[in-house]
C-alpha cells in the first residue's frame, strides 16, 4: 500500500517555542487518518504545514512524492483543505457557490463534470438552488465537504468535520466522509470527538505538547493503554490532571 503522506521529523518553532517537536507519521492510500490530540498540541500547526499554508522549520512533508516546501504548487493541486471556521458566500445559491468554486480548477467540459459532481455530493435536493443563508449548519457543512472534494484531491484534510451539528447532521456528515474513499480521496481529519475519531478512522496519531505519543488503530491503542474506547485511550495518555476512577 502506497503513502499518501510522509511526515518525516518535522518540527515548528516561534522564537523560543517550539510548537512541533520532529514527529513521524505517514498516511496510507485509501485511509481515513486521524490527528488527535489537547488544545496546543500541535494540531492545527501541523495540518498547516501540510497544507502548505506554514513552513517547516526543520524536516520534510511529503504528498505522493512532492515536497510540500520545495514543489509548493504541485502540492496544492492534489489537496483540499477544510478548517473548522470555513465559511461560503451567504448571498449565493449553493449551486452558484460550487459553480464559483469550481471555475478556480477547470473550465469546459471538466468544469461542468465538476460542478455536476459537487452538486450530487452535496445532496441537498432542491435546495442547493436556496441561498446559503438560509441553510442549516449541517447543510452548510455537507456543501463545504463537496467543495473541498469536488476536484478530486489525492489528500483532503478536514478540522473538526461535525462542530456545532446535531446528531442526525453529524451522522450523514460523517458518512459523506467515509464515501470520499470510494472516490479515491485519502482524508486526514483532526477532531475533538472521539467517538467520530473512534468510528470514522482507520488508524489514529495522538500527539501532546509537540510530539506524537500513540499511532496506531483505534482498537491497537485501546489494547495498548487497557481501555474501553478513545475516549478513555485519551484520558490515559494526556490528562494527567484527571482520576478516571473518581469520576465514575
Amino acid at each position: 500500500m502506497e503513502d499518501v503522506l510522509r511526515v518525516e521529523n518535522l518540527r515548528k518553532t516561534y522564537g523560543d517555542h517550539e510548537a512541533v517537536k520532529g514527529i513521524s507519521f505517514s498516511i496510507h492510500e485509501g485511509e481515513v487518518f486521524g490527528l488527535i490530540g489537547p488544545n496546543g498540541a500541535g494540531k492545527t500547526t501541523t495540518l498547516r504545514m501540510i497544507c502548505t499554508l506554514l513552513t517547516p522549520s526543520e524536516g520534510h512533508i511529503r504528498i505522493c512524492g512532492h515536497d510540500t516546501v520545495t514543489d509548493g504548487p504541485e502540492v496544492r493541486k492534489i489537496i483540499s483543505y477544510l478548517p473548522e471556521d470555513a465559511g461560503a458566500y451567504k448571498d449565493l445559491t449553493g449551486r452558484q457557490y460550487i459553480r464559483f468554486t469550481a471555475g478556480f480548477f477547470a473550465d469546459g467540459e471538466e468544469f461542468e463534470e465538476m460542478v455536476a459532481r459537487g452538486i450530487e455530493m452535496a445532496n441537498l435536493g432542491d435546495r442547493i438552488d436556496s441561498k446559503i443563508d438560509t441553510y442549516s449548519k449541517g447543510m452548510m457543512r455537507r456543501l463545504l465537504i463537496s467543495r473541498a472534494v469536488m476536484p478530486k484531491p489525492k489528500l483532503a484534510v478536514m478540522d473538526e468535520i461535525t462542530s456545532g451539528l446535531d446528531v442526525m447532521n453529524a451522522y450523514r456528515t460523517r458518512l459523506q466522509v467515509r464515501g470520499l474513499v470510494d472516490q479515491g480521496v485519502t482524508v486526514l481529519i483532526s477532531s475533538h470527538n472521539m467517538f467520530e475519531v473512534e468510528s470514522l478512522c482507520d488508524r489514529v496519531a495522538l500527539i501532546n505538547k509537540g510530539d506524537i505519543i500513540l499511532c496506531g488503530t483505534p482498537q491497537e491503542l485501546m489494547e495498548q493503554t487497557g481501555s474501553k474506547n478513545l475516549e478513555e485511550v485519551f484520558i490515559k495518555t494526556v490528562g494527567a490532571d484527571f482520576d478516571l476512577e473518581e469520576s465514575k
